[in-house]
């Protein structure tokens, strides 16, 4: 492979890894923006959604590469319904460990979410089991560019890779348009702004933030069925690196800014990639780190972010 073939390797590898990071970040993002908290216990929603779209899977007995309509099918009821109930587990997180604690010093919140976090992974690994899982390959993965396109080369652009993304960045779009455009997502900005200001107005907070938290949820769960559907493998600590990696993305965009949680998972997408091919897999958390650290010395709030109004 030439220097240039791996040069554009690596740039489609970036693409896919920084469209599901993305799609994790916007979770991050969106919470912390809304109550202030790390919610670290997303990464491992990321990771339930991987282990119930394979329950799903297996309930309807689908364990071969499908085609046509019925790949159709399964992926339009497959991926909603997962969506649907990490969302739900998601908002329960929050009812259940969060909202009590809302008037609670914030360290109180911080280590309760990372005590949801291996809550989570235990029951999965209690679930699944703690081994390594095969998930069903049931996305056909055809080298596009030698079985398609019949081009002599040693570039490798899958059927696979054109899914992941073609299917995250819509959803990333779309929440963004939610946000600007709609009720909800005028009530979501007005709370982050200010949340004594919009209760003046009639913003009713708790609806805004169990909004927040469902649909984070249903995006990590989305990202959860997408990667397995991609790598056909994972198990109950997958969550712990793929959410480490977004919560990275998500303060490198700038923490609160869905922009910048976007900008942010693409960003770590490339460095992680460039770092396994130019330099070595075993420095690429130093080298995404130290980008991250030297990024914030220069400017705390992120690329994208913005220093929050002092309250007088």
């Amino acid at each position: 492979m030439t220097a240039t073939e791996i040069l554009i390797q690596q740039t489609l590898n970036g693409l896919t890894i920084g469209s599901y990071l993305a799609l994790i970040a916007l979770g991050y993002t969106m919470v912390y923006g809304i109550i202030q908290l790390i919610n670290f216990a997303h990464g491992d929603v990321f990771m339930w959604g991987f282990f119930i779209s394979l329950t799903f899977l297996q309930l309807l007995g689908k364990a071969h590469p499908l085609t046509g309509w019925e790949l159709v099918w399964v992926l339009l009821l497959v991926i909603p319904a997962t969506m649907l109930v990490t969302g739900l587990m998601n908002l329960a997180i929050d009812r259940v460990a969060y909202k009590p604690l809302r008037n609670a010093p914030r360290l109180a919140p911080l280590i309760t979410a990372v005590g949801m976090s291996f809550v989570l992974e235990n029951l999965a690994a209690n679930w699944k089991g703690p081994t390594q899982i095969r998930f069903p390959e049931v996305f056909p993965a055809v080298n596009i560019l030698r079985d398609v396109f019949h081009q002599d080369t040693l570039l490798l652009l899958t059927t696979k890779d054109i899914f992941l993304i073609a299917f995250t960045v819509p959803l990333m779009i779309a929440l963004v348009l939610l946000v600007q455009r709609t009720k909800i997502g005028r009530a979501m900005r007005a709370v982050a702004q200010d949340r004594e200001a919009a209760a003046a107005v009639g913003v009713d907070i708790e609806r805004v933030i169990m909004s927040t938290f469902f649909i984070g949820g249903a995006l990590a769960g989305a990202a959860g069925a997408v990667v397995g559907i991609y790598l056909n493998s994972g198990r109950y600590l997958m969550g712990f690196d793929a959410g480490l990696k977004a919560f990275t993305a998500a303060v490198l965009g700038g923490i609160g800014n869905i922009t910048g949680a976007v900008l942010g998972g693409f960003l770590i997408g490339f460095l992680s990639a460039f770092s396994d091919q130019y330099l070595s897999s075993e420095w690429t958390r130093a080298t995404v780190f130290g980008i991250l650290i030297l990024v914030l010395v220069f400017k705390p709030t992120g690329l994208l972010g913005e220093k929050p109004p002092e309250k007088y």
